[in-house]
């Protein structure tokens, strides 16, 4: 054991490059391939907080025309956002292919819809078991937002904000 030991020894203390020993040189090199590896992952994780903080930027911007949620969060059982913002048609529902995905009961598969249509949306039922509100009466064919009007769907109230984009 003790000449398998000299040998290592002997072979990192040789001298190689203009008087360095191995061990020196093996030494240098791994110390800066740790340095680029920990650059390189700070590098990854910038990356991803800037495509992560422009991609929500982009969401918000692409429309002023939101949904607000009138209810607290905090009293509905199921997950719910704040704003839903829309720049496009949207179908809302309790089913996962939905665009606005709320997990209530009262709800349907899929229960209603938005549609954007030359600029101006459009609020439809799709022949839901609970029927959808608009501003306190219900629905039975697409019907134009306005600003301001009171969307319910299910237990969930929402206020129909237009931003600009959809006047005539």
């Amino acid at each position: 054991m003790e000449k398998f030991f000299k040998t290592l020894e002997d072979i990192f203390t040789m001298k190689v490059f203009g008087g360095f020993e191995l061990y020196q040189l093996l030494s240098t090199i791994f110390k800066y391939i740790f340095v680029f590896i920990i650059f390189y992952f700070i590098y990854n994780i910038i990356k991803l907080m800037y495509l992560d903080i422009s991609f929500n930027e982009i969401k918000q911007v692409e429309s002023d025309t939101y949904l607000k949620l009138i209810n607290r969060k905090e009293q509905l059982p199921f997950k719910v956002k704040e704003n839903y913002y829309l720049s496009k048609s949207v179908r809302i529902g309790r089913d996962d292919s939905n665009d606005i995905v709320l997990k209530d009961r009262f709800i349907s598969k899929t229960h209603a819809q938005i549609i954007k249509d030359e600029g101006i949306f459009f609020l439809e039922d799709l022949q839901s078991a609970n029927g959808t509100f608009l501003n306190g009466k219900e629905i039975f064919d697409a019907i134009e937002l306005k600003d301001k009007d009171i969307i319910n769907i299910g237990q969930v109230e929402f206020l129909f904000v237009d931003g600009g984009n959809n006047e005539k």
